[in-house]
């Protein structure tokens, strides 16, 4: 009787193994473009090519350890350029997002390339979206790293660093707690809106906080306001009435020039003034990341 020599059935099992793990190994990373509908789940690296829409039927679930990695706007249609959309890859989202990482393992939104210049990709761009939640995330390199408009949204324990807008919203109801905002341009700027912005830390931006319209039912309060490279606080042109930003702590080179670090009515007659009695005079125990990025 003939037998099949076990060593042929050996090297035979060896060599499907081996294309196996081949195969794998080359397993090209997810790249995700053009319009997306449906339950979604990311996780490993996944890159953005484009402008990509995630419509209202949309629920998106980010896993811990997930790396969102835009790509340059040549390599996707990136032709929504014009506010309020960004040159530059992003993500639109129209329905819902929940990107929840650990202190073990954040969720990172940053460029593909790592010496990329802030501005590299557009932003997080939320229309409608009325659950929104980002925890544990990283944010480095984007035009405006999340953009809400008419939005439920929910920021905590999360970095935005190297961006030339950490944070900006308009008309939506957001909450942002226990974050840390450095090295950006701006750190937060929101036109009306509903914001709920407490304990906080700001570090090393040019401009810590950006008012550019009519803020109403706003609470801003019990944040790290670190020193600037240019202002404290920035009003624009459309902000006629006081804005109370008390029981917040004020880092500053000169305590009786705080005021110097403010963009508002103090000097221009057509603006408000930004109101800091009673002012923190340590530092909330709080305030920012309760981990190390």
């Amino acid at each position: 009787m003939f037998r099949f020599p076990y060593t042929l059935i050996l090297s035979m099992v060896l060599g499907v193994f081996c294309l196996t793990l081949v195969a794998c190994a080359a397993k090209p990373n997810p790249v995700v473009k053009g319009v997306l509908h449906g339950e979604l789940t990311w996780q490993g690296d996944v890159f953005v090519a484009g402008d990509v829409i995630l419509e209202e039927d949309v629920k998106l679930t980010i896993l811990p350890g997930t790396r969102v990695r835009f790509m340059p706007a040549d390599n996707g249609p990136g032709e929504l350029v014009e506010h309020p959309h960004f040159p530059g890859s992003e993500l639109i989202i129209k329905g819902k997002i929940h990107a929840v990482g650990t202190p073990a393992e954040p969720i990172l939104f940053e460029a593909v390339d790592p010496d990329a210049a802030a501005g590299f990709w557009g932003a997080i761009n939320l229309f409608g979206s009325q659950d929104a939640v980002f925890e544990y995330c990283v944010f480095r390199q984007a035009n405006s790293a999340i953009h809400s408009w008419d939005s439920q949204v929910y920021i905590e324990q999360s970095l935005f660093e190297d961006n030339l807008v950490g944070i900006r919203f308009n008309a939506s109801e957001i909450l942002i707690e226990h974050n840390l905002l450095r090295n950006n341009h701006t750190g937060v700027r929101f036109h009306f809106g509903s914001p709920v912005i407490c304990e906080n830390e700001f570090i090393a931006n040019s401009v810590n906080l950006f008012v550019t319209s009519h803020p109403r039912d706003y609470r801003i309060e019990n944040n790290v306001f670190g020193i600037p490279a240019e202002y404290h606080v920035v009003f624009g042109e459309e902000v006629p009435e006081d804005v109370n930003l008390a029981r917040n702590f004020w880092r500053h080179e000169n305590p009786s020039a705080i005021f110097d670090s403010f963009y508002d009515g103090r000097r221009s007659p057509y603006l408000g003034k930004v109101l800091v009695e009673p002012q923190r005079t340590s530092s909330p125990s709080q305030a920012g990341l309760s981990w190390s990025p």
